[in-house]
């Protein structure tokens, strides 16, 4: 656990893609977010872990305005596998599914998506096909990545008061394997 909040101390001050607030602003967001709702200990942690695969790869800043899809979804699953159950990461590997999906059943949901994540959709692979979407929703976990794709849509706002990283310190250990 140690590590995982030593590198959002570390680099979590990093923007959050073309977006207004920074990598740790947009987790605490959604994290947040999950915890109003009164979600398990495992969706909240997952919501806050979601991007984490943003602050460890090694690809740099501004990878999808160089045209770059940085696999984030998969890039923290395996340090993160080793400390937490599937509930947690099955909804990270499936969020960026989820966003596919959502576009392909609701056309207003792209519509309401930031240019930032329009521009990460298209590096993505784009909108899900029918038989995708299908394929999608029948995953186990699908539903829990499309409430934290929602959440982490909008945990963009700048400013936001949230509680702090230490606050869901305690959901992280919940969450995590024994």
């Amino acid at each position: 656990m140690h590590i995982i909040l030593e590198i959002y101390r570390d680099r979590g001050n990093a923007q959050y893609g073309g977006e207004a607030v920074s990598q740790l602003e947009h987790a605490l967001q959604c994290a947040a977010l999950a915890e109003q709702a009164g979600q398990s200990a495992e969706l909240i942690a997952a919501c806050l872990l979601h991007d984490f695969g943003h602050l460890v790869h090694r690809l740099g800043e501004g990878v999808t305005a160089r045209g770059i899809d940085d696999r984030h979804e998969y890039r923290a699953i395996p340090i993160l596998e080793k400390r937490f159950p599937t509930a947690v990461t099955a909804p990270i590997r499936l969020h960026v599914a989820a966003k596919r999906y959502l576009c392909a059943i609701d056309p207003s949901y792209w519509n309401a998506l930031s240019p930032a994540s329009k521009r990460s959709l298209e590096l993505q692979g784009g909108i899900f096909s029918d038989a995708a979407a299908a394929q999608f929703i029948q995953q186990p976990y699908a539903p829990e990545a499309i409430q934290l794709r929602r959440w982490d849509d909008l945990a963009k706002i700048p400013n936001l008061p949230t509680p702090d990283l230490s606050h869901f310190t305690t959901v992280l250990q919940e969450a995590a394997i024994v």
